[in-house]
């Protein structure tokens, strides 16, 4: 069923949107191109979001459990970094959390590897928005409607008991022009932007 929502132009950050959702472009526009210095891409794929980082001016240590970019450290996010405590000025992840064993964990560490004043900017699916929540009256949960690799399904109030100091974004609508929210995020956005600055 989720397969035929990928085939129209509704903007769920999956698929062929994957670069260019307007979660990840609030993302992105977070980053303070000012600060430069060393970035972390923790889960950079193919290194999309690892070359559009670097061309605002940072070094990026691209980090992935596979390599699938020729610059990318073959690396297990469920272990701790291998990274010196205050490394990074910017820490990036995108779709990654809800893979990982234990996202506290991953917030632990991302927080030690971080510079005072830096930034760490991340997205993950909201499974509990209203489509979702529509889906669940026909039997289909966000278990069966995501990735099998997924390991948690996020609901905003998760996400703030994880991340309790960070601004969390969303946006709507789905079609033609999109804006950031910060409130009813929960209900309304399919993603969750999650900023925090030491």
């Amino acid at each position: 069923m989720i397969d035929s929502f990928k085939k129209i132009p509704i903007d769920f950050g999956q698929g062929g949107l994957r670069k260019s959702s307007k979660g990840k472009l609030i993302a992105f526009s977070l980053i303070d191109s000012k600060r430069k210095g060393l970035a972390l891409d923790l889960g950079c794929r193919e290194g999309y979001w690892s070359k559009r980082i670097e061309a605002l001016g940072y070094e990026v240590a691209s980090i992935d459990i596979e390599k699938r970019y020729h610059k990318c450290t073959v690396m297990d996010a469920n272990k701790p970094l291998p990274f010196p405590d205050q490394s990074f000025d910017l820490v990036w992840s995108s779709e990654v959390i809800e893979h990982l064993d234990s996202p506290q964990k991953i917030m632990t560490e991302l927080k030690r590897i971080l510079k005072p004043g830096g930034q760490i900017i991340l997205t993950t699916p909201n499974s509990y928005f209203w489509l979702f929540k529509l889906l669940s009256l026909f039997g289909q949960t966000p278990k069966k409607l995501q990735r099998s690799d997924h390991k948690h399904f996020f609901n905003l109030s998760n996400i703030k008991e994880i991340f309790p100091e960070a601004k969390i974004y969303g946006f709507f609508p789905y079609f033609l022009v999109k804006f950031k929210i910060t409130k009813l995020i929960g209900l309304l956005s399919p993603t969750f932007v999650i900023y925090l600055k030491k």
